[in-house]
C-alpha cells in the first residue's frame, strides 16, 4: 500500500519539478507561491508518511543480511530509521505550511 502512494507522489513530484524547471521558476518563487498552502502540506505530508513507512523495510532486509542482525532488533532499528525520516519530514512540511 505504500509503494502505491509513494508511486503516486513520486510522479507528481517530479511533474512539478519539469513544469518548475521548463518555466524557469525559482526555488524562492516556488515557497513564495507554496506557503499557507494546505493542500501542498497535505500532499507533501501524505509524501512523507509513505516514505517514513516505506524506506524502512529494505535497511532492515540489509541489516538481517548483511549485518546478521535479529528480525526483532532490525526492525526496532528500521522504526527509529522511520521515525527520524517523519520528523525530519514533517518539519520540512511544517515550514511550508505556516510561514
Amino acid at each position: 500500500m505504500s509503494a502505491m502512494v509513494l508511486a503516486v507522489c513520486v510522479l507528481a513530484h517530479l511533474a512539478l519539478i519539469v513544469y518548475a524547471t521548463r518555466q524557469g521558476i525559482t526555488a524562492e518563487h516556488i515557497l513564495g507561491r507554496t506557503r499557507g498552502s494546505w493542500s501542498f502540506g497535505l500532499f507533501y505530508g501524505t509524501f512523507v508518511v509513505a516514505c517514513a513507512v516505506h524506506v524502512p523495510i529494505g535497511p532492515s532486509a540489509i541489516a538481517r543480511e548483511w549485518l546478521g542482525w535479529s528480525k526483532k532488533f532490525s526492525w526496532n532499528a528500521a522504526r527509529v530509521f522511520g521515525l527520524i525520516i517523519l520528523v525530519m519530514g514533517g518539519r520540512a512540511v511544517v515550514a511550508v505550511i505556516f510561514p
